[in-house]
Parts: structure tokens; C-alpha cells; sequence
């Protein structure tokens, strides 16, 4: 048994734009076990990628993150999210506009959302953006997986035009700020 196995794990459930986003960047952080991508905060059972991306079930997309709190605490992975998506811009990133790219933070006991609106709270005083934030912090609701070839998207479809021109550079800007935190 490895030493992180033998330590306690969290979930955290993020949604900041385009899941491939996400889940490439949290696969690279120390003290994160697994990273997947999914839908959460809808009201249609068991979503497609089609009816999410169609706009009409409110889920998001998301990553559900798990990972060991003595490695990276929540308010960690937090900071790594606000640096990584645009969490001024209601339902919408970048070219990604709909309610599926809204941001949020659904969390999943009182202390993440403590957590959350205290960072939140932090970065409107540190004025870090020209505008508010619009993150949503929500209680986390039902989880859908998504479809297969969604999951390691960017790591399985590096040459891909989306992948080059949008996640491509939210992993290397995570990359940068973040170095400490990189995987070994």
C-alpha cells in the first residue's frame, strides 16, 4: 500500500466551462487520486453529452476530483480553479456559451462551502478581476459520469484543434503559476 492510499479522500465537484479543461489540469496536481468528468446540477436523469450540450437538462459540466486533504487541502484546489476558468462570466467561457459552462461549485458538506465562499470572499477584496464573480456555490446533487471518450480527453487528443488552442494553454498556465503543485 502506497502512503497517500493509506490517507483519507475527499470529492470535490467543480464546473468551470468545458470539463476537458478541468480534469486536464486537476490530473497534474500532487494529492489528487482521480479526476472525472460528468454532469451535475440538472433535472433529467441520466443526461447525454448531446441533450447537456443542447442546453435543456440544466446540468453543467463538471469534474468530480478526489483527493487526499493532508496533500492539497479544498481551498488549494479552489485557488487552482479560479485561475484556470473565468469565474466573471455567467454561463459562458470563452467561445463555450450555455448553461453547461456556467460556473460552480457544488459542494458536498458545510465545510466546503465555508471554504468556498471564504476564497471567493478573498478574491473580490484582492480585487484579482475587473469584474464580480459569478460562481454559483451549490449543494452537490446527483453525479452522471460522462460518456467514455470523454474521460482523459486531452491527454488521449493532444493534436485535436480545441485541445491546442483552449486547454492547451489553461495547462500550461496551471503549469506555471501552480509548479509547486505538479505531480512528480
Amino acid at each position: 500500500m502506497t502512503p497517500s492510499a493509506q490517507l483519507e479522500q475527499e470529492v470535490a465537484t467543480l464546473a468551470g466551462g468545458c470539463f476537458w479543461c478541468l480534469e486536464a489540469v486537476y490530473d497534474q496536481v500532487r494529492g489528487v487520486e482521480s479526476v472525472e468528468s460528468g454532469y451535475m446540477g440538472g433535472t433529467v436523469d441520466s443526461p447525454s453529452y448531446e441533450a447537456v450540450c443542447g442546453g435543456h437538462t440544466g446540468h453543467a459540466e463538471a469534474v468530480r476530483v478526489t483527493f487526499y486533504p493532508r496533500v492539497i487541502s479544498y481551498s488549494e484546489l479552489l485557488e487552482i480553479f479560479f485561475v484556470i476558468h473565468d469565474p466573471t462570466t455567467r454561463n459562458r467561457q470563452g467561445g463555450d456559451i450555455g448553461t453547461q459552462y456556467r460556473s460552480a461549485i457544488f459542494y458536498h458538506q458545510p465545510a466546503q462551502r465555508q471554504a468556498a465562499e471564504a476564497v471567493i470572499e478573498r478574491i473580490e477584496q484582492e480585487r484579482l478581476y475587473p469584474a464580480p464573480i459569478v460562481t454559483e456555490v451549490v449543494p452537490a446533487a446527483q453525479w452522471y459520469e460522462a460518456e467514455a471518450y470523454h474521460q482523459e480527453y486531452f491527454a488521449r487528443n493532444p493534436s485535436q484543434g480545441y485541445c491546442q488552442f483552449v486547454v492547451g494553454p489553461k495547462v500550461a498556465k496551471f503549469r506555471q503559476k501552480f509548479a509547486s503543485r505538479l505531480k512528480t
